[in-house]
């Protein structure tokens, strides 16, 4: 699944540190998202989603598409 987590985090200086501390998740879980190793839960998701407040398909796009 790609995504613009990276993107959206540099744009506000936020190190993967700060995103996961945001999200409630390690920095490891941000960097294994990030590098698309690793697919987010639903509500984690949707967590990042309201914590950029965007809608979830405006971060996260399934890469058939």
């Amino acid at each position: 699944m790609k995504n613009r987590l990276k993107v959206l985090r540099a744009e506000r200086n936020w190190t993967q540190a700060d995103l996961a501390v945001a999200l409630d998740v390690s920095r490891q879980t941000v960097n294994a998202i990030e590098t698309n190793k690793f697919d987010p839960s639903l509500p984690l998701a949707f967590k990042a989603a309201r914590l950029f407040n965007l809608r979830v398909e405006e971060i996260f796009q399934d890469e058939v598409e």
